[in-house]
């Protein structure tokens, strides 16, 4: 029977989202970087900035928010 994962925990972070989700994957030996999302230049972060990270550890999922 395969894990469904019903919740994914969001962790907000101020303006260190890829920098923490960085150090989370070199705790973890099994994880991996999934996606990251830019502000764009209508955004309310500066143009180009990390708005979300997606990452996997153990299985888990969980999104990093600046």
């Amino acid at each position: 029977m395969s894990k469904v994962q019903k919740i994914t925990p969001f962790l907000w972070f101020n303006d260190n989202a890829e920098q923490a989700m960085e150090f989370y994957l070199s705790v973890f030996e099994n994880s991996k970087k999934l996606k990251i999302n830019h502000y764009g230049s209508g955004g309310p972060g500066p143009e180009g900035s990390v708005m979300v990270a997606a990452f996997e550890l153990e299985g888990q999922q969980f999104l990093a928010l600046n």
